[in-house]
């Protein structure tokens, strides 16, 4: 094979699934010898590489096997079949190599008087003799420790690395191993590489399991056999399943380790005996049985083993148990004075809705868009101040806090700050530091997952009132559970559902729109005015040129609206032309091209830019942002390996090894955008989403748009939408648990 060897200069493309990598290298020894042909150099001294490769970064020096070739479009190419990456030998490749950011605290200005001071003994002098950086210029006893420190992770990273990178797991992963575990990595590693999984985010089991077979550790081991089970059990969870069916889960494990089901049922037990699981008997269809108190333990009677992860097992059981108490309460009733909303123009609805929040413990709120939630809660705050109530407006996200604030006039806070969560001691507020309130209005309730809810609940003292307020027709929450549709079908807490959409939000046709989807109608696209629109496109390619058309130059000519800041790209797919993944990377390239004036960083297969447009994709409690939080890039610092993100004012600073928490935002899931409103949606919708195109799911998407909505698609599949409102079911006993006159816990043969 020949060989090449030089500095990365920058990533033209890499594959994140399997490290297929397209780089531009400067080769340490050019003009055409040591094995470099000089016409396979472009005129600026570059050569091409192409390979499966791990995931390298600008200015790490690789040593490569392979061969040359010559592609008919892209002319010669170096196709890599090993690489190793190692430390550069000549002068300008180490200055290189410290000025490229590889180094956490060393810029190129800095690179230059070091490798200026010490030539090529210069990683001699930083791996045995760093006191030595003194000698230079600017460089005091702070900075050299740093640099040291940087270094001996640098080299231990490296040692990781070299074990990893023939499993799959990327440089970053390597870093974030570290962090973990320090001098313990590799040790942690090669005993348990399943606990990889359970300790760090992004290293899944399939990922644990290479790294496992590897090291030769047999199929039937009990460790993997353990795993396996919890990561099937925790991919039903991530659909919003509270539970899984013990038949179900022993079927999914069995396909997923390939081993005989003998080999499940002890797994387990030991599971359930480390307290990681917990199994109980509920009914599995709660549409199998009519609703509400007929529910009783007749319910045994058909009820199935099920497996729930020890949280949750909990949290079902705790929310259940609070809310009984909480709506069997006693608590002095107030007379509702009607003089308070006589400047209100309320409906009799919405004086009921009001007459019912104000006399009862518990009650939920729900309706559609310009049905007047809003207007009855402005009215309602009204009532809590004349009475000298003492009340608090929460939401699920921070998006959602905001506009509720926004449309109340009042401070609304997150669940999480309103509790006043803490990394270190977890919520404040709980069972024995209850929250001072005498009225608790939950906003956005759809988007409530069974984990928050029994936080928050344990946080309510007997006595408070509670409102929960949401569209219960929108898509149910991220998380697992599906606690606001099981609140309302339980019957167990009095519902107030709007219908009647108000005059001034009868001009939208966003709004009018919605609800006929909501009916099981086809929207009215007849008119060319107003604020909803249809752009005809039969395939998924023909979608995705028109949301770019309509993103960066119509929308923005004829409406004004700034296509970053104004308007939001809503997709129901990650995957195809027309799937967030696609259009985030044009939408990138549209609206924040490269420039030299803007710095840079792929991490974990996206390219961070300053300016991007970003989301949080996780609840990270210790920087104060959570899922679904959007901001954008305002520094990123090459030198100290950072970015820092702007989420609604409050500036977050990321490490590049926590990257993988953020992803480009151009363009968002449906479920992403749930609690948030933007000035504009733009939405592709075609018949090859068929595996989403839900009733729920576009009327969700549709009732984001505050003032513009467009469609990029076909009418075919806003009818196979409209019509398939086969909402998904997830299993929950949630409902089963609040019509119980006792909670059962039975457990599992």
């Amino acid at each position: 094979m020949d060989t090449l060897s030089g500095s990365v200069e920058r990533i033209t493309f890499y594959n994140p699934e399997n490290g297929y990598t397209v780089l531009r290298l400067r080769p340490e020894h050019q003009r055409g010898i040591h094995g470099v042909p000089k016409a396979s150099l472009s005129s600026d001294g570059l050569a091409t590489v192409v390979g499966n490769l791990p995931e390298v970064s600008p200015g790490e020096f690789l040593q490569l096997q392979g061969q040359w070739d010559r592609h008919p479009k892209h002319g010669s190419q170096f196709k890599a079949e090993v690489c190793e990456q190692t430390l550069p030998a000549t002068i300008a490749g180490i200055q290189g190599y410290l000025g490229s950011g590889m180094i956490k605290g060393i810029g190129p200005k800095l690179a230059e008087r070091i490798v200026g001071k010490f030539r090529e003994d210069t990683f001699e002098v930083i791996e045995r003799n760093p006191e030595r950086l003194l000698e230079v210029s600017g460089i005091g006893m702070d900075r050299t420790g740093r640099i040291t420190k940087a270094w001996e992770e640098q080299k231990q990273v490296k040692e990781i690395m070299v074990f990893l990178h023939g499993h799959g797991v990327s440089t970053n992963l390597a870093v974030k191993i570290y962090k973990t575990y320090g001098d313990k990595s590799l040790e942690t590693v090669q005993q348990n590489p399943y606990q990889l999984e359970r300790d760090i985010y992004g290293v899944g089991f399939k990922t644990a399991d290479r790294i496992a077979r590897a090291l030769g550790l047999p199929v039937d081991h009990p460790s993997r056999i353990e795993a396996g089970i919890v990561f099937a059990l925790n991919e039903m969870i991530n659909e919003g399943h509270v539970f899984v069916p013990k038949e179900s889960l022993g079927g999914r494990a069995t396909e997923l380790l390939e081993v005989s089901a003998d080999l499940i049922a002890p797994a387990l037990d030991r599971l359930a005996q480390a307290d990681r699981i917990r199994a109980d008997m509920v009914p599995l269809n709660k549409n199998s049985s009519e609703k509400g108190s007929a529910v009783s333990e007749a319910a045994g009677a058909y009820s199935s083993s099920v497996i729930y992860l020890t949280p949750l097992y909990f949290g079902e059981r705790g929310v259940a148990e609070r809310l009984k108490t909480l709506a069997s309460a006693v608590s002095p009733a107030r007379a509702v004075n009607q003089t308070l909303f006589a400047d209100e123009q309320l409906s009799d609805e919405q004086r009921s809705a009001i007459q019912m929040t104000l006399t009862h413990p518990v009650s939920v709120l729900t309706g559609g868009p310009g049905t007047g939630k809003t207007t009855c809660l402005k009215a309602l705050i009204t009532a809590l101040e004349t009475q000298d109530m003492k009340y608090a407006l929460a939401s699920p996200t921070g998006r959602a806090a905001k506009r509720l604030s926004e449309a109340t006039g009042r401070s609304a806070r997150t669940i999480h700050r309103l509790l006043e969560y803490s990394p270190i001691e977890g919520f404040k507020h709980n069972d024995e530091n209850p929250l001072d309130l005498d009225f608790l209005v939950v906003d956005e309730a759809s988007m409530l997952d069974l984990l928050l809810t029994n936080n928050l609940l344990k946080a309510v003292r007997s006595g408070t009132r509670v409102l929960f307020v949401g569209d219960v027709d929108q898509l149910p929450s991220v998380g697992a559970g599906d606690v606001l549709r099981d609140l309302i079908d339980s019957r167990v807490v009095p519902v107030t559902r709007l219908n009647t959409i108000f005059r001034q939000a009868a001009h939208s046709r966003i709004i009018t729109n919605a609800h006929l989807i909501n009916q099981g109608k086809l929207p009215d696209f007849s008119k060319s005015e107003g604020d909803f629109f249809l752009f005809p496109a039969e395939d998924a390619a023909a979608a995705a040129d028109w949301v770019l058309q309509i993103v960066t130059e119509r929308i923005p000519q004829k409406f004004g609206f700034d296509p970053v800041q104004d308007i939001q790209v809503i997709a129901p797919i990650y995957r195809g032309p027309a799937g967030v993944t696609v259009l985030n990377d044009r939408l990138q390239e549209k609206l924040n091209p490269p420039a030299n004036n803007k710095p840079e960083r792929r991490l974990f297969g996206t390219v961070f830019r300053l300016g991007d447009k970003v989301m949080q994709t996780q609840n990270n409690y210790d920087k104060d942002v959570y899922n679904g939080d959007i901001g954008f890039i305002r520094s990123i610092d090459l030198i100290e390996q950072t970015l820092s993100v702007n989420f609604e004012g409050k500036p977050v600073t990321f490490d590049w090894s926590e990257a993988d928490e953020l992803a480009l935002a151009y363009a968002v899931s449906v479920h992403k955008a749930q609690g948030s409103e933007f000035p504009v949606v733009v939405m592709p919708i075609v018949t090859q989403h068929y595996m989403m195109l839900q009733r729920n799911l576009l009327y969700t998407a549709i009732t984001r748009a505050r003032k513009l909505c467009v469609l990029a698609g076909s009418r075919r599949a806003i009818g196979m939408a409209v019509r398939n409102n086969k909402v998904a079911q997830r299993f929950t006993a949630l409902e089963w648990r609040l019509t119980q006159n006792k909670d059962v816990n039975r457990s599992a043969a």
